[in-house]
């Protein structure tokens, strides 16, 4: 599902129906602006539960929400497009404005779903089991959108170069329903029996998070430096990581001129540079270098691979694109890996909830900019880069991606220079003499 929404969809929004890149950008960011949320329904699971089970139900439950949304969205992505089509302004702003708020609740579902179930793994982990269980869950979602790639590719393989929405509709509108009742069905058949009655999570004394009042809380945060200059580099990581995320399969059709059933295995490709990535730092790179010079190892490769990525617009070869995804993805693997291992380090044990939702809220927040900003650069490098531009050696529709891709380069070697600036001894000593100040406040 996650590769419909990020892949597929804004694809057929951006070239088959000519959304224009803000609003693809915007909607697709909606699902990320409702991060917060991810805190309120972690909250809900702990105090909530639904016949002696506090996870497993409110996972398949926001499974079958999001499953429907997606059902839902295809119908009204082209009445926009529709819009669009014969100038009806009235109906393109209510019909943006509704998809909009469908990518919100779907946001919304998925918070529902993962919150609870990323707090079924700790529940159902050790404190040594759970790095491992970690990884696997990690390897399986790139697995996941590998596979996904590769079925999109084969079951919509009819409609490749297609554009009319009569025909377009329902063979989407086919696979989308057909891949809800797969993932639902996945998901209670994977639910099952995990989760025994009455849950299995420790009772006793109140730790430290139980403490942890909003004032408090607060306090915590904004008690080291080092807590704001992470915050930062993980929103700049994030931003140089998914500033391509709305355009990239449109730019793959545009530029290299691939169908729809090929754009959607770039996703594959990403994904399999990822797992590479993944596992070359956890077994080799990040042992060897370390957790600091790693992270700043797969900065660099990132940077470099998002160089080539411009680069592979000039030749305008599916080939040389198809070659790139691979060393993309294994370069955000290898620095991933890193970093999710640095933040485990500026993360204090007696207080992770609170440091692991802020690191979440940075990455969610600065994908939704990435969306975002990723379909405005795009309308704004048509305008004062037109396409045509250097068509003598370029191919016509390169420029205003080039523009996208270039500002991507610039974002993720800020990201690189700001990690230099990350101390985790800092970190640490500030934080902790914080935190003894507000336990012992507990005891008065």
């Amino acid at each position: 599902m996650a590769v419909v929404f990020a892949g597929l969809l804004n694809r057929i929004m951006l070239t088959e129906l000519a959304f224009p890149g803000l609003l693809v950008g915007g909607a697709l960011a909606f699902e990320q602006l409702v991060a917060p949320s991810r805190v309120l329904f972690g909250q809900i699971s702990d105090a909530k539960a639904f016949q002696g089970r506090h996870r497993v139900p409110y996972v398949v439950t926001g499974s079958v929400f999001y499953c429907l949304i997606a059902v839902l969205s295809v119908p009204l992505i082209f009445f926009v497009g529709h819009a669009i089509a014969t100038d009806d302004s009235r109906a393109f702003w209510g019909g943006a404005t509704a998809l909009c708020g469908l990518f919100a609740l779907f946001g919304l579902a998925v918070a529902m779903a993962t919150t609870p179930y990323l707090a079924l793994v700790i529940d159902r982990t050790t404190e040594k089991e759970r790095p491992r269980a970690v990884g696997i869950i990690w390897c399986m979602l790139t697995v996941g959108i590998i596979v996904g790639a590769v079925c999109i590719s084969i079951t919509l393989g009819s409609v490749d170069g297609v554009t009319d929405p009569a025909v377009l509709q329902p063979a989407l509108q086919r696979f989308m329903i057909q891949l809800a009742l797969v993932v639902v069905a996945l998901t209670v058949v994977a639910c099952w029996g995990m989760e025994p009655r009455g849950g299995s999570r420790s009772g006793g004394s109140r730790n430290p998070e139980e403490m942890m009042t909003l004032p408090r809380t607060w306090a915590l945060l904004t008690s080291s430096r080092q807590t704001f200059v992470f915050f930062g580099f993980l929103v700049l990581f994030s931003l140089g990581v998914f500033l391509q995320d709305p355009i990239l399969e449109s730019y793959g059709a545009d530029v290299f001129d691939l169908p729809i059933s090929k754009s959607t295995i770039l996703n594959a490709l990403w994904g399999a540079g990822t797992l590479l990535g993944l596992l070359l730092a956890g077994f080799l790179i990040t042992p060897k270098l370390g957790k600091m010079a790693s992270s700043r190892l797969g900065c660099q490769l990132t940077t470099l691979s998002l160089a080539l990525l411009f680069l592979a617009g000039c030749t305008g070869q599916a080939m040389v694109l198809q070659v790139v995804m691979v060393l993309f993805g294994c370069a955000v693997g290898i620095a991933t890996n890193a970093i999710l291992s640095l933040m485990l380090d500026l993360t204090l044990p007696e207080a992770a909830g609170t440091f692991v939702g802020a690191w979440a809220l940075a990455q969610a927040l600065s994908r939704a900019l990435g969306k975002l900003m990723g379909g405005g650069l795009l309308d704004l490098g048509h305008v004062f880069v037109p396409d045509g531009w250097g068509a003598t050696w370029l191919p016509s529709a390169f420029p205003a991606y080039g523009f996208v891709l270039f500002v991507e380069v610039l974002v993720m070697a800020a990201a690189t220079w700001s990690l230099g600036a990350v101390r985790v001894h800092q970190f640490r000593g500030d934080t902790a003499g914080t935190l003894a100040k507000v336990l012992a406040l507990e005891l008065d």
